[in-house]
């Protein structure tokens, strides 16, 4: 399957660089370019690709926005949305994955991550950057969130406490498999058990949650 992906950044040369990466590879195909937010709205309603890349700051709709028209909470038809930016506009960053993206990096990740990054949006998997993760949240896990972060439906184990508190550091399944000494099977499990108990969309909502209630304490 060819994935289907539109390039939004407001500097040509980056459109151009990421282009050339991704075209590079045998299943990844560009579709489309925008240079603000508004336009990459209306390119991947028309276009419907499979990821959309976008970088946060873009003149006439900025990418929080622009991911939160694509891929937010509610949205009936949700496009999968990769944040790519630098980390200068923490509050920025923190928006965008509140407003749904599926994913985030530096503009000085390495190619690889790139490419990681938009095969695991198309799983519906999210990949964050991991040098990031921790030092994203936890700038925030003090702030008082605008509502009460949600209570679980059921009382979360001890073990759900464990896989939690490794999801939000940034651990892939298996190294929180090899850390804790279970297959990654239970841990697939657990996540799962955790985003229903915490009707959260993703392992980036199960993050947030936990740095909201203090559980990386």
């Amino acid at each position: 399957m060819t994935i289907r992906v539109l390039i939004a950044d407001d500097q040509g040369i980056v459109r151009a660089g990421l282009s050339t990466i991704l075209n590079g590879q045998p299943d990844i195909d560009v579709i489309g370019q925008a240079a603000d937010g508004r336009e990459a709205v209306t390119l991947a309603r028309e276009l419907r690709p499979d990821v959309c890349l976008l970088d946060i700051r873009m003149p006439n709709l900025d990418g929080i926005e622009a991911t939160r028209l694509l891929a937010g909470p509610g949205n009936a038809d949700p496009i999968a949305v990769v944040v790519i930016t630098t980390f200068d506009t923490d509050e920025y960053i923190y928006g965008a994955l509140k407003a749904g993206a599926r994913g985030f990096l530096l503009k000085g990740a390495e190619p690889d991550q790139l490419i990681q990054a938009i095969h695991a949006a198309v799983r519906g998997d999210v990949l964050i950057d991991p040098g990031v993760t921790g030092r994203l949240l936890a700038t925030f896990s003090t702030n008082t969130p605008a509502t009460a972060p949600a209570q679980p439906i059921d009382a979360l184990t001890e073990r759900e406490e464990d896989v939690l508190r490794r999801v939000a550091r940034g651990r892939t399944n298996a190294e929180i498999a090899e850390e804790l000494h279970i297959s990654i099977s239970t841990v697939k499990f657990h996540v799962t058990s955790l985003m229903t108990k915490l009707a959260a969309r993703n392992r980036v909502e199960l993050a947030m949650w936990a740095y909201e209630t203090n559980r990386m304490k």
